[in-house]
């Protein structure tokens, strides 16, 4: 994971300052690039704790389709989850989106509902006499093509829904998901438009580290490269001190990631089939998230 030290170092040194809807403030930089062979390792980060649990589990709620807050709370937290929060607490709680939430906990058409419910009225399935939106499962689909149809160049998995952006409690920052598939092996590039270098990027690197390994096994594929590219790079003002307290740190040995082997359905991962091995991270460097 040097390269992303080195990314942390980069900022620090060349980024700019920007004030943001936070109004915490960021050094930024524009446009940044990293590639991680998974084959060499999980990619997550060791000079500090991953919360490796809570990442699986927002991956997981993810796939399930869901926008409900307690939901991914009881994936997390099983029996305990109505006396635990999770890292969409602050969201659902919001004064902002509060008068918009539908329920208790419900967080809008986020990241899972656009994976697995995306709606159009636009489609070869409507007619004129057909009024309710049709539904387009793009995990679904997308499994499909790369078994089908594995050379494509539309294996694409997008959260950014302009028609709905207004609908979601926070809109998608890692938003659209490119795979290749190449020598029998799967390679996804993740485009993440909004990209907290210190609290949310290792984060993003190891959840889509985990997706591909999980499509590339239902699709009976191997596992290639993670490619991760940002667009607004930033480091929050009151993370300055814990970035560089991170980057006196030197990185050890990656861990590997283990996947029961009798899955063969996306949907059918459970927090017992992924587990991380070999991961010796050194200790957490606490930060408050910014919302």
């Amino acid at each position: 994971m040097k390269q992303y030290l080195d990314s942390l170092q980069y900022i620090l040194d060349h980024g700019k300052v920007k004030e943001d809807r936070t109004g915490v403030g960021t050094l930024a930089v524009f446009g940044h690039q990293m590639r991680f062979d998974l084959n060499e390792g999980f990619p997550a980060v060791t000079t500090k704790r991953l919360a490796f649990k809570a990442c699986l589990s927002e991956l997981l709620w993810f796939i399930e389709g869901s926008s409900d807050e307690h939901r991914l709370r009881e994936i997390l937290h099983g029996s305990d989850a109505p006396k635990k929060t999770t890292i969409w607490t602050a969201n659902a709680e919001a004064d902002y989106w509060k008068p918009r939430a539908r329920y208790q906990g419900d967080l809008g058409r986020v990241y899972g509902v656009q994976w697995r419910k995306w709606q159009t009225t636009k489609s070869k399935w409507i007619t004129s006499s057909h009024k309710e939106p049709v539904v387009i499962d793009q995990l679904a689909e997308l499994i499909e093509e790369i078994k089908t149809n594995p050379t494509s160049r539309r294996l694409i998995l997008t959260a950014w829904n302009p028609g709905e952006l207004e609908d979601m409690a926070l809109p998608p920052c890692h938003c659209f998901a490119q795979f290749f598939v190449e020598d029998n092996k799967l390679s996804c590039q993740l485009y993440q438009r909004s990209c907290d270098m210190f609290l949310g990027v290792p984060f993003n690197i190891a959840s889509y580290s985990i997706l591909t390994h999980m499509i590339a096994q239902v699709c009976g594929l191997g596992v290639g490269d993670f490619v991760w590219t940002g667009g607004d790079c930033h480091i929050y003002q009151n993370h300055i001190e814990q970035v560089k307290e991170q980057l006196s740190r030197t990185p050890k040995s990656l861990p590997t990631l283990w996947l029961n082997p009798d899955i063969k359905s996306i949907d059918d991962f459970t927090m017992s089939d992924v587990i991380i091995q070999d991961y010796d991270p050194m200790d957490s460097i606490k930060a408050e998230m910014a919302v």
